[in-house]
């Protein structure tokens, strides 16, 4: 606040000085100049001066001549009679004092009027720091409720979502061992159950054998429309080579992508290239969803979410390995902390990718409180939440929450 009163007053006092500047240098401007009058009778001499010569040299004619003069001789004596306009000012103490007084208050009530004098205010402005943490303060956040949980181990929530935290924060190790604590609240929940099954899997070195499939077959069973559960299942299904298994799991998941988007697009390409390799006809490509079934699938894609396809230059193919961790990131523009991060195995690329309030590290930085985000992609070595040299990069993109059809192309890899 005292920096902001310093400025302002700084800003008024300079304004004063241009505004009362005329009345204190008025008189050292009046000095020098000269009467209009003397200044038109010189300017008439000097055009007689140079009629006479010209009748002395003959160019001129002696009718022209006396024409001439006569008028110079009507305008000199017009414009000499006329009288000087006030050179000198008196200078007016008591409106220079008026100005020096009305222009501070008036200043200072058109900030009262338009402005925001309560942001002036620590207490006010607190909260609003408070609302936008940074990866420290998370840190601290998580750090925090893994302590209460300690002292309270029968908090099954509070375990699911010490698992989200550490895996978004990419501690797996971690975040396995808090989702082995949540048990049985994690069992009617099928997104926590693909999350699970995902962290598993990567601290497996990516391997769904065992603990992962089978917590993806829970996840699915309890909600057999869950993304991220059918995505992973096609996964481990590709991965036993049962194309077809593979097929039956992405073609449940094209519906739920957002119409026409190239998410949805991409899946098609996908499944496409999988139907090539089971030696499927190409004339059995994938059916659009029917129009029915469009609505509904609109639906479950909230506004406040960001919907894509994360893509991998053939360039950068032969350093993806199994193990390697694809993360997509949203922050507020000018932010360090992320308002949502998906975390999935790298296999599979080219991979459609949603964002949304369900990926967020904090309940007070959302995506959805945010008009606009900055998203990328990383794949990482070690399934860190912090860069490291090596990882696998996109560009930085700036796009509007609610925007569909983000292509994220991994091209260049972090030095």
């Amino acid at each position: 606040m005292i920096e902001f009163v310093l400025i302002a007053a700084i800003a008024v006092a300079v304004v004063l000085l241009l505004v009362l500047r005329p009345f204190f240098w008025q008189r050292a401007q009046a000095g020098p100049v000269q009467s209009q009058r003397r200044l038109n009778a010189q300017i008439y001499r000097e055009q007689m001066e140079r009629l006479d010569a010209d009748l002395a040299a003959g160019t001129l004619a002696q009718s022209e001549y006396a024409e001439t003069r006569a008028e110079l001789q009507r305008r000199a004596l017009d414009d000499t009679q006329e009288e000087d306009a006030a050179l000198v000012l008196k200078t007016p103490r008591r409106t220079m004092l008026a100005v020096a007084f009305v222009l501070p208050v008036a200043a200072a009530a058109l900030y009262a009027v338009i402005g925001t004098p309560a942001a002036l205010s620590p207490q006010a402005t607190a909260p609003a720091a408070a609302a936008t943490p940074d990866m420290q303060q998370i840190e601290q956040m998580v750090a925090g409720l893994a302590k209460k949980l300690e002292a309270d181990p029968s908090n099954l929530k509070g375990w699911a979502m010490l698992g989200q935290s550490y895996k978004v924060m990419g501690r797996n190790a971690e975040a396995e061992k808090a989702f082995d604590k949540a048990g049985a609240f994690l069992e009617g929940d099928a997104a926590l159950l693909a999350s699970y099954a995902d962290v598993a899997a990567s601290n497996a070195g990516g391997s769904f054998k065992g603990k992962p499939a089978m917590l993806i077959d829970k996840a699915l069973k309890v909600n057999p429309a869950e993304p991220m559960a059918l995505w992973l299942a096609g996964t481990v299904a590709m991965r036993d080579n049962d194309n077809r298994k593979a097929l039956a799991y992405w073609q449940q998941l094209l519906p739920l992508l957002a119409p026409g988007s190239q998410d949805e697009q991409m899946l098609r390409g996908i499944i496409e290239e999988v139907r090539a390799k089971a030696g499927d006809a190409p004339g059995t490509a994938v059916a659009a969803a029917t129009p029915q079934a469009r609505p509904a699938a609109a639906a479950t894609t909230p506004a406040a979410s960001v919907t894509g396809t994360v893509t991998l230059d053939a360039s950068l193919k032969s350093r993806l390995a199994a193990g390697d961790t694809l993360m997509v990131i949203a922050r507020v523009p000018g932010t360090r902390m992320p308002v949502a991060v998906l975390r999935v195995p790298a296999a599979g690329l080219p991979m459609p990718f949603t964002l949304d309030d369900s990926l967020s590290m904090s309940p007070q930085a959302l995506l959805s409180s945010a008009k606009e985000v900055e998203i990328e992609a990383r794949i990482s070595k070690s399934g860190q939440a912090r860069a490291e040299p090596g990882d696998l990069i996109s560009t930085v993109q700036t796009v509007k929450v609610g925007a569909r059809g983000v292509t994220l192309a991994v091209a260049s890899v972090r030095p």
